[in-house]
């Protein structure tokens, strides 16, 4: 019993000490006076020797007690040394983690300002392609009516060309009747009046010419047809140039003969048949004697040079 009645005293001078040291620390005396006052109250007055002896263990107490309280104060010392040097370190940390925050917060709000500009611009650039995507489709609509309009114009000039390609005659010397003609003089150039095929209207029924209306080639037949005893000539003429001629000389009987020729023509050219002087042909309904041409292909100019 009285080992724990002196632990527990051991303990309350223990606080006792702690507090005074925190509040500005107790001299040494100050301790003894309190232990004796203690060990006074709870002892009863003793002899002379026991109190001696008490006295003695007392005082070895005091100082194993007081050496333990000092050896704990300065551990403790150490440590709460320790720990405001940790708490130093953890305040800078937490300085340091604000200052981040505030960085990274900052930049939060910078990309959320960007990021809102960025939706703007998206914005505006979807309304610009939508705009153009209207453009294109009026700017398609306007060109499918403009390449129409030019598709009906072409088309128009292709027909006009197709009918300006559409170049033909065929004629018979005689309209009605039958007889001679010739012989002359000189050369005379024959009109075949009996008109079988004018296409284009290039041959003129009247003069006999032909006046080739487009630059090509042209394909032109003469034939002759007369009775034996003179001779039957006539040739197909180019701008006052012979090219061929369709001849037969016979004492008796029929005379028969034609010819052909290819001609390059240039617009305004003519192509026509003369007789010769000296000779004669005859004809009737039966159309023997005949003059034709017609028009085989159109030429460039460069092509048309070349010739």
């Amino acid at each position: 019993m009285k080992g724990l009645v002196c632990l527990l005293l051991l303990l309350e001078t223990f606080v006792c000490v702690v507090q005074h040291q925190v509040d500005g620390g107790l001299n040494e005396n100050e301790i003894s006076q309190q232990l004796r006052s203690e060990d006074a109250r709870q002892n009863p007055p003793q002899t002379d020797t026991l109190r001696d002896a008490a006295s003695t263990d007392s005082q070895q107490n005091y100082h194993l007690f007081f050496t333990d309280i000092h050896a704990a104060l300065r551990e403790l010392t150490a440590t709460v040394t320790e720990q405001k040097g940790n708490i130093r370190e953890l305040t800078a940390k937490v300085t340091e983690q604000k200052a981040n925050n505030r960085e990274l917060t900052a930049n939060i709000r910078e990309l959320t300002a960007t990021v809102t500009e960025q939706k703007t611009n998206i914005r505006e650039l979807t309304a610009t392609v939508t705009e153009q995507k209207t453009n294109i489709r009026a700017l398609e609509t306007q060109l499918r009516e403009e390449m129409n309009k030019k598709n009906d114009v072409i088309l128009e000039e292709l027909n006009k060309i197709n009918d300006d390609r559409e170049i033909a005659f065929s004629a018979g010397l005689m309209q009605s009747g039958s007889g001679d003609i010739g012989p002359f003089t000189t050369e005379i150039t024959l009109t075949y009046r009996n008109v079988f095929t004018n296409i284009g209207n290039a041959y003129n029924p009247i003069t006999g010419v032909f006046t080739a209306p487009l630059k090509g080639a042209y394909m032109f037949r003469v034939s002759v047809f007369g009775h034996g005893g003179t001779p039957a000539t006539a040739a197909i003429y180019k701008n006052g140039e012979r090219t061929v001629i369709a001849h037969d000389v016979q004492a008796q009987d029929r005379l028969n003969s034609s010819n052909g020729v290819v001609l390059i023509l240039g617009i305004g050219d003519v192509v026509y048949v003369r007789l010769w002087s000296g000779n004669w042909i005859y004809d009737n309904e039966n159309n023997f004697n005949t003059f034709s041409g017609f028009l085989l292909f159109p030429l460039r100019d460069q092509e048309l040079c070349r010739m």
